[in-house]
Order: structure tokens, then sequence, then C-alpha cells
């Protein structure tokens, strides 16, 4: 019988060539960890780890002290490429597997790829601005940025978080499991009060991602997993204050509208449980880059606050592409996010691999 390892390097080896995902597989390095970490709780569950410096992350040396088995590294952005934010893999640069003239998003790009095409079931990612939801929501898997401060991050910023893509919230389960210590599920008690916030009060969404995450809403509220409570959230634009914590030169100007944000969404979380928004307020974009549109747009205001946040499958734009819906909860409140994400899940499937190109 086929092991789980040499089953995804051979399906990573028959796929990527058309997608770019990966800039180096660990062919005889994981096959022999697979069989050292047969008598751990995981297994020998084959992963993937984001860009260069993925395998030395304290998310992938937890897993594999677990018995995961890291089988290669996946893409991340080029130099020179701030909003073109597609990865550049061993052979070329990363595609959407959905349509491959559109970017997959990033800069998780090629753990995005690489589990939306079945390649792993799970893939490490880090966002800090929305660099994992975002390719979640664009290749249609599932994405966790976990809560500032609740795993350990090399940025100095504190606007990144280690995150997770995966086929599922269920799967994602595994990574929270095996990386947060004292990690206890927390199923929620349905229905669970959210508001739906379109835009967060100042984004430009396009229609047809704006009908699509609606309509996701309305299907979760009819099937009872949610109860739509009126509750508006009005925020600011962010992006000049996140601008400014990224380059390490925050004004008194940045500072306060930081401070107006956190107060804005502390009182929301002090009332209501879940706020639901789209993940991007545009499609995928082509490869050569988003023109002024900002996609982190409704992303970043959560790096700035410190927030867990989750992307979820919606479903398709005309054009077919995905589309994500963002869940969002208190700080802290990882394990309660991710058992809402796997009632979601229930009531919005995901939509698992495309066809391969061509």
């Amino acid at each position: 019988m086929t092991s789980a390892v040499a089953a995804a390097l051979a399906r990573i080896g028959e796929r990527d060539p058309a997608l770019h995902a990966f800039t180096e597989v660990r062919y005889e390095e994981a096959l022999a960890e697979e069989r050292a970490a047969r008598g751990l709780p995981l297994a020998g569950l084959p992963f993937a780890v984001k860009g260069p410096a993925g395998l030395r992350s304290y998310a992938a040396r937890r897993l594999v002290a677990a018995g995961a088995v890291p089988v290669g590294t996946t893409s991340v952005p080029g130099p020179g490429t701030p909003w073109q934010t597609w990865g550049q893999g061993a052979h070329g640069r990363t595609v959407n597997p959905w349509r491959a003239d559109r970017t997959p998003g990033g800069s998780s790009a090629g753990s995005a790829v690489a589990v939306a095409a079945g390649m792993v079931e799970l893939a490490t990612g880090s966002d800090g601005a929305g660099s994992v939801r975002i390719p979640a929501a664009w290749c249609g898997v599932f994405g966790l940025r976990t809560t500032a401060g609740l795993l350990p991050s090399p940025d100095r910023t504190g606007l990144a978080s280690p995150g997770v893509l995966a086929s599922s919230a269920a799967r994602a389960e595994t990574y929270l499991r095996h990386v947060l210590d004292g990690y206890a599920p927390r199923p929620p008690r349905l229905p669970v009060p959210a508001a739906y916030s379109p835009d967060l009060g100042f984004a430009s969404v396009e229609p047809e991602v704006a009908g699509v995450t609606r309509a996701a809403v309305d299907r979760l509220a009819a099937a009872g997993v949610i109860r739509l409570v009126q509750d508006p959230v009005t925020l600011l634009d962010p992006a000049d204050a996140w601008t400014a914590v990224r380059g390490g030169s925050p004004t008194p100007a940045t500072r306060a509208l930081r401070a107006a944000g956190d107060r804005a969404l502390d009182a929301f979380f002090g009332r209501t449980p879940l706020l639901l928004t789209p993940v991007t307020p545009n499609p995928p974009h082509g490869h050569e880059g988003p023109g002024n549109v900002y996609s982190t747009a409704l992303t970043w205001a959560f790096n700035l606050s410190g927030h867990p946040a989750a992307s979820v499958p919606a479903g398709f734009t005309p054009d077919g592409c995905p589309t994500g819906l963002q869940l969002v909860t208190a700080r802290g409140t990882d394990a309660e996010l991710l058992g809402i994400a796997c009632a979601v899940e229930c009531v919005l499937p995901p939509p698992g691999p495309p066809r391969p190109p061509g």
C-alpha cells in the first residue's frame, strides 16, 4: 500500500509542473522521515511549509515533533512585487489552480495552491496583512490567521501571525491541536449571533464578490448556523495606520487611527461574538497586478487589532473564481473560531480540488 507521504510526493510530481506551488520538494528526506514518524500522533501526515524559512518556523517544528512530515517548501512573491501577490515557484510563477491567468494571492501563495490542488491537505502560512486569508479565499480552501501573540512570530511589528491553510476547517484543527499548547475544541452553540458587514464602512467591494458572500451568509442564517443581528461595524480605512506600523514610523495621527479601530472592534465583540465580511473586495486579479485596488482592504484591520480571522470558501464569481467569507471573533478565541468554521462548512462545504490544467 502506498504511504501517505509517497502519495503526496506523487501528486506533487504530477500536478506541480503546471502550477509552480513548490520551490523545493523533499523527496528522499520526506520518505525517510515518514518511517521515523510512524509511532507518533500524526503518523507521517504530509504537509507543506511556506517560504525559505518554513522548515525552521515554530509551527513546522511542532508539527514535525508530533509526527507530521514536511514534503516541500512553497512559493512566496518574488522581489519587486509588493502588490502582485503571486508566488515564484522553482520553474515559474505560481498560478491559480482554478484559472491559470489569475493570481492565487499571497504571500502564502504556494501553500494555498498546494492545498487547493490536492497535493497536501495542510500547509503552514503567515499573515501580516491578509497573507493567509487572501490566498485561501482565491484558491477555495480554508485559511486561519491566529490571534496576535498566541504563537511565536519573527515579525517585530506584531502585524504578522502564524496561520494555516487546509482542505477544511476540520483538517486545520490538526494544526492548532499540535501547535498550540492547551488547545481544546470549542463546538459552538447554534445559532451563533453574527453581524455581516459588506465593507466595514469604508471599502469599495465589487458587486460579484458582494453577491456571493451575501448569498453565503443568507444560507448560513437559513440553516440555523448563525442568527443575524443588526450591529453595524463602521471602521476608518486602516491603510495609513498599517503602513506606518509596518514601516516603523507611526505618527500621532496613525496611532489615533489604530486606537479608534481597536475601540470600535472591542465594543462590537463585547456585544456580538462573530463578525462576517468578504475576505477581499475583488476577485483574483491577473498576474500583472491589481492596479490601484488594495486586495487587503478587508483583512489588514484585523492585523492591526490582533483578532483571529479565518477565510472559508463562500462560492464562485461568474468568471469561475473562488470567493471567501471572512469570520472574525474576539482575541484569544481561536478554538471558538475554528469550531464556528467547522459548523459553517456543514452548509458551505469546500469545493475540493479543481480539474488539472489542460
